[in-house]
């Protein structure tokens, strides 16, 4: 599978974790990158720096940690603002800066930041040239298709971008009205990828190896952002490498593998937020990990109600422990038959 270059780097492969506020950070970009992933985007930092002395934005500031290359996202809808945002960033260990103009969540928009901002095409570019002029690095950008169905403006986005010096453009397959309603598109994506000279990344909807083989086809994207489906399974890109590479489908993990990735995650949490925090923040991790599988409800009640973090580490042997020993009195009552 071939690598894309996002200004002077080359990433390991085509598959991108896409930026998701409250999910993506340190923890799991790292255990992202370590199951695959060829590049990792931080959740969405405000371009407000006056808020920046709150404990969730001073988690999120240091980047020097992470595995690189180091691609921070910021939001905001002031070009100076955003320019000076992106500057800072730099000076903390960005490596790329990733501005935000995808995310459809009403408190984004609301603040006229996000995907609103591609109702104004001339701030859109005001911020793009701000951006690019403050730093050294490589500026991308995020977007989706349009403001809503009628309003499908990404191409015309793209080449604003383009002519800003933006080094690569990620396009989520749905409008900003669509939220993650319905099916993502892939023709708007593949219209600006003809239109435009810099790497296109495809993101919406990519869940599974053959769909990520389905999307690069269809789109001629240059690499594919992975978003919602990495959630609970952080080795999903392991899977879409190797049958990108090979055409051949890997094996799910085993239920002890599922276990030690999990377990990993829940202790760096541990580690990165202190105790209080990263047990209330494991509680969604854990959902998302045991969702298919049997007993997770119940056990997902019980595991919500835990304020320990060896308890909830212990819970989650004793519940992967449970399932090995089913596992074996099947297996037993098949040979016995």
């Amino acid at each position: 599978m071939s690598a894309v270059c996002i200004g002077p780097y080359t990433l390991s492969n085509r598959l991108i974790l896409a930026p998701m506020a409250g999910v993506t950070d340190q923890p799991f970009r790292r255990l992202c990158m370590k199951l695959g992933a060829g590049m990792a985007v931080s959740e969405m930092i405000t371009s407000d720096i006056r808020l920046w002395n709150s404990r969730k934005s001073r988690l999120r500031l240091p980047h020097t940690e992470d595995p690189e290359p180091r691609s921070v996202q910021i939001a905001g809808n002031e070009p100076r603002m955003l320019a000076e945002s992106a500057r800072l960033n730099v000076e903390l260990g960005a490596q790329i800066i990733d501005i935000n103009m995808g995310c459809p969540a009403k408190k984004v928009c609301s603040k006229a930041a996000g995907s609103a901002l591609m109702k104004d095409e001339r701030l859109v570019a005001d911020i793009l040239e701000a951006v690019v002029a403050a730093v050294n690095v490589p500026v991308t950008l995020k977007i989706r298709t349009g403001w809503n169905r009628q309003d499908r403006n990404a191409l015309s986005i793209a080449k604003i971008a383009e002519q800003a010096g933006v080094t690569a453009l990620a396009i989520h397959g749905r409008t900003r009205a669509d939220l993650f309603s319905g099916t993502a598109e892939y023709d708007t994506i593949a219209e600006v990828k003809q239109a435009v000279s810099i790497p296109v990344f495809a993101n919406g909807d990519i869940d599974s190896p053959q769909k990520a083989q389905q999307v690069l086809q269809q789109t001629g994207a240059d690499a594919l952002l992975i978003g919602r489906a990495a959630q609970g399974r952080p080795w999903i890109f392991r899977e879409i490498k190797h049958y990108l590479d090979t055409g051949e489908l890997l094996a799910s993990p085993s239920s002890d593998e599922v276990e030690q990735i999990l377990l990993a995650h829940l202790a760096e949490l541990y580690r990165f937020y202190g105790e209080e925090m990263g047990v209330r923040i494991a509680r969604k991790h854990v959902a998302w990990y045991l969702a298919t599988l049997a007993g997770a409800r119940e056990f997902r009640t019980h595991f919500n109600g835990l304020v320990d973090m060896d308890e909830q580490t212990n819970s989650i042997r004793a519940f992967f422990d449970t399932r090995r020993f089913d596992s074996l009195t099947e297996s037993g009552k098949g040979q016995a038959a």
